[in-house]
């Protein structure tokens, strides 16, 4: 099954994010206290959520040393209690921003947003205005295999509910409908296999494509959310030409 460009827009997002590599870690920190507290449950076997954000902390390479203590600081009586928010926008030329947070204080994250968007003229919306552009979907990286069969991976990942397949030099990346994503987790289980990241990413149902000088004006507001110490995920509808990613 081919990819289609929003693969370019992952990433090249995922790419630029992997920079900051203290952030990336931050933001998975986050996740895996969040899995904790939300479920009041630190043992990854029965606690799905945790176990998946162990999963990609082991995937970014994140110590074994911190993951324990994350959960461990979870798990202890006080600490921090994030709440997850979303906010949705526009940035200049018209393209969709939709803002995923984990905050220990809501006032200060949207007053932040809003600050952002009104600074790169951009416009902060109402929750839901802009969800319909926007599909939910699990997506899962992959190393591919060293006795790797495209055909026999293929079938399998379908009966476990794939919906697209793209190969890419060592990786291998998966689609799935979002109520199958905990199906297909679990279908990797079954084959022996370990994503090297696995989440729930909101994929524009539409892409719009800027001049280099427009991309890079949509980009600062961009860049300027993601550095965010509450934002944990920007998506958004910009399409991404190979010549723009490089300016990233």
């Amino acid at each position: 099954m081919a990819g289609h460009s929003k693969w370019a827009n992952i990433k090249h997002r995922k790419g630029a994010a992997d920079a900051k590599r203290g952030k990336i870690f931050t933001k998975i920190i986050k996740d895996i206290m969040i899995a904790v507290k939300e479920n009041n449950n630190p043992e990854p076997d029965s606690n799905p959520r945790l176990r998946l954000a162990i999963q990609n902390a082991k995937g970014a390479n994140m110590p074994k040393d911190n993951i324990a203590r994350a959960i461990k600081k979870a798990s202890g009586a006080g600490g921090e209690t994030y709440e997850e928010v979303t906010y949705e926008g526009y940035a200049p030329h018209g393209i969709a921003v939709f803002v995923e947070c984990a905050t220990d204080n809501t006032t200060r994250t949207v007053q932040n947003v809003r600050s952002y968007f009104n600074k790169y003229n951009g416009s902060l919306g109402k929750n839901g205005s802009l969800e319909f552009l926007f599909d939910r979907k699990g997506i899962f990286e992959l190393e591919k295999p060293t006795d790797f069969d495209e055909d026999d991976f293929s079938l399998e990942a379908i009966d476990g509910g794939a919906d697209e397949i793209e190969v890419e030099d060592d990786t291998v990346y998966v689609t799935t409908a979002m109520e199958d994503f905990g199906n297909f987790q679990a279908k990797l289980e079954e084959m022996g296999l370990e994503a090297k990241s696995a989440e729930l990413r909101r994929i524009p149902t539409t892409t719009k494509l800027l001049d280099n000088e427009s991309f890079q004006q949509v980009m600062k507001l961009i860049d300027k959310l993601d550095d965010d110490d509450d934002v944990q995920k920007v998506y958004h509808t910009l399409e991404i030409t190979e010549a723009q990613a490089d300016l990233l």
